[in-house]
């Protein structure tokens, strides 16, 4: 069944000229322009400021220019959550691996009853598409059936231009539902690597009650600073008492690559791969301050153009 969209929503979105644009992107409504031209329409809208790709300086103008110049054919594999479990396996081994339940090309494939009592069902192609079972007595099956095959309709390089994942097969994993100390959920450790080097470390938490996120260097010094959602200063994050194993695994994984971020878990002294992403907030995070913006270009160093 198709959600009506209330007409309180519709007058709020027409207040807000650029939430419109973005869920039109969402839908796919551009893929008839041109990719240079849809990136440089959408940076404007959403950052306020003209894309420079001529001589891009920030790390939001040359995540813009990597979708557009840096198209190598081995991203499509890695931005895929099934086919990378090949990469991780052969890189860094399957224990890294979360355990893997099921693969399933439509929602009606999958059997329930032969399902855990907990499980995460995630598209395969996309951002967003995942569904969490912590209850099976209480799941709502036809929620997730919607959701799920929502996702599957999208192709995800419409929404922003991310290349990689323009010829992703839409499919559907069930993995294990895994928690960490918190048994709430699972902290996303996010390390940002550049020409395989860690510089930066991300930490994702609350997601389901004030989604936050704090920096730290790769020394886990806490960093003033935020990246699209509020920081906490006074949240006390432990180092990962594993800390330089996740620094040493993104390095073997990110070696080869301009730059991608390297999303691990830990849990109970096990740490375990999430994912790998090449364009944050697709190019569109706002940083807060600003300065960090540049600062994160300037770690970056574009490689030769590979496409137009």
């Amino acid at each position: 069944m198709k959600k009506i969209i209330s007409l309180k929503k519709i007058i709020s979105l027409m207040k807000e000229p650029k939430r419109i644009y973005i869920n039109m992107g969402r839908r796919g409504c551009f893929k008839w322009i041109p990719d240079k031209a849809f990136i440089k329409l959408s940076y404007y809208i959403r950052m306020g400021r003209r894309l420079n790709l001529d001589n891009p300086t920030s790390y939001s103008e040359k995540l813009q220019w990597l979708k557009l110049y840096n198209r190598n054919v081995e991203y499509t594999d890695l931005v895929d959550k099934f086919e990378v479990r090949k990469y991780i396996a052969d890189k860094i081994g399957e224990k890294y691996l979360i355990p893997l339940i099921g693969l399933y090309h439509t929602f009606e494939e999958i059997d329930f009853k032969e399902l855990p009592n907990q499980f995460v069902l995630k598209c395969t192609h996309d951002s967003g598409g995942v569904v969490i079972c912590k209850d099976k007595n209480q799941f709502n099956i036809i929620d997730a059936r919607e959701k799920i095959n929502n996702s599957l309709k999208r192709n995800f390089y419409n929404s922003w231009r991310e290349w990689p994942y323009k010829n992703v097969q839409p499919r559907i994993i069930c993995e294990k539902y895994m928690v960490d100390e918190s048994c709430e959920e699972l902290k996303d450790y996010k390390i940002f690597c550049f020409n395989g080097e860690p510089k930066l470390i991300q930490v994702n938490y609350d997601r389901f009650r004030g989604h936050k996120r704090n920096l730290y260097d790769t020394d886990w010094n806490y960093i003033e600073a935020s990246i699209q959602y509020p920081t906490d200063s006074k949240t006390f994050i432990k180092k990962p008492e594993k800390l330089k194993e996740m620094l040493d695994l993104a390095k073997v994984l990110s070696k080869d690559y301009p730059h991608v971020r390297v999303d691990l878990y830990s849990i109970k002294n096990q740490i375990y791969f999430g994912e790998m992403t090449f364009y944050h907030e697709s190019g569109y995070g706002r940083f807060s301050p600003e300065s960090y913006d540049y600062l994160l270009g300037s770690w970056l160093q574009l490689p030769n153009k590979t496409s137009t």
